[in-house]
């Protein structure tokens, strides 16, 4: 018999599509992630990113267009708040659990919205003032250079760039504040920076294992041992391309072949889900948010009852304690 299910999932892509089109309900809009759908398939909490998309800043400097995102989320989280409320700490989680309703802990995806756009230096004072927005997470690159470091590269030296100055006071600030830094699609140079300066445990939210898939945004077992050995943790990615070579539309047993795998190399306590719904063109056999109710059915096969727990939402929970509060 399935268990009762309680996802963390640590990363998906939903705010912005929703800001792009507001008239899209949140509740039932044709996104892979709504409150329906969260609601009906064990969501314990999901982490939504603010992604700042090289799309709008074609016209849009990055600061604004997270305050754009920023100010959707917020009329969402208003509308929305007898059904999902947003969180600040693991208890804030536990307790709207308890209460019946849905979690969300906001993040941002590229800190792109610290580099001033004339000097290309960094604005510390902007994490301190997307903490106070409720932000407890920053994915520090995407696939651009910005004022932290370098994102992940197929060209050996380049992947090996370290961050940069402002990168590691941008740690140190992090880590004073109790926020979550978040290491996918960042250089192997700057992931092993941020494994030397942090002093917290570190996360990859949406990244999956290298010697299954050589894509550059995946991790080697070295990586991946030392997030686990960081007490941090490596979030699987449903989209294709990072599950299997050559391929775009996920199956549900390449995840859980990445999830056995990086059990093996990073530990059972350093693994869980970053599915990065909405920003994956294709769900393949997940189809949307519903699909980890399959997926789930299918870990029973290869999981005990304990360690399904620690994937789906102990681990991210542990975490959350342990950085956030």
């Amino acid at each position: 018999m399935m268990k009762t299910m309680r996802i963390a999932d640590m990363h998906c892509d939903t705010l912005i599509e929703g800001w792009r089109k507001p008239e899209r309900s949140f509740y039932d809009g044709n996104t892979s992630i709504n409150l329906k759908l969260l609601s009906e398939h064990g969501s314990l909490v999901q982490f939504f990113a603010i992604y700042l998309s090289r799309n709008e800043m074609k016209t849009m400097k990055p600061y604004d267009i997270l305050k754009g995102i920023y100010g959707y989320y917020q009329k969402q989280m208003e509308q929305y708040k007898d059904l999902i409320r947003p969180v600040f700490s693991a208890e804030d989680i536990l307790k709207n659990r308890e209460e019946g309703r849905l979690s969300a802990l906001l993040t941002v995806e590229d800190s792109v919205f610290m580099d001033d756009e004339e000097t290309g230096e960094g604005h510390i004072e902007r994490i301190q003032e997307v903490y106070d927005m409720g932000v407890r997470l920053i994915t520090l690159l995407w696939n651009f250079e910005n004022a932290a470091g370098y994102p992940s590269s197929d060209k050996t030296a380049e992947h090996l760039r370290g961050l940069k100055p402002f990168g590691i006071e941008a740690v140190e600030k992090m880590n004073q504040l109790g926020m979550i830094i978040d290491v996918s699609h960042m250089s192997e140079g700057g992931f092993y920076d941020v494994a030397r300066y942090s002093k917290a445990p570190f996360i990859a939210s949406h990244s999956c294992a290298r010697s299954l898939c050589s894509h550059r945004r995946n991790l080697t077992d070295d990586q991946l041992k030392t997030i686990g050995n960081a007490g941090g943790i490596a979030g699987v990615n449903f989209y294709g391309a990072f599950l299997m070579d050559g391929e775009e539309a996920p199956k549900i047993d390449w995840i859980v072949k990445h999830l056995l795998y990086m059990k093996d190399k990073a530990g059972i306590d350093a693994i869980g889900f970053g599915s990065d719904f909405d920003g994956i063109d294709d769900n393949g056999e997940l189809v949307d948010y519903s699909g980890f109710t399959p997926l789930l059915a299918r870990m029973e096969k290869h999981f005990t009852d304990d360690e399904i727990d620690k994937i789906t939402h102990l681990n991210a929970l542990r975490v959350i304690r342990d950085v956030i509060g």
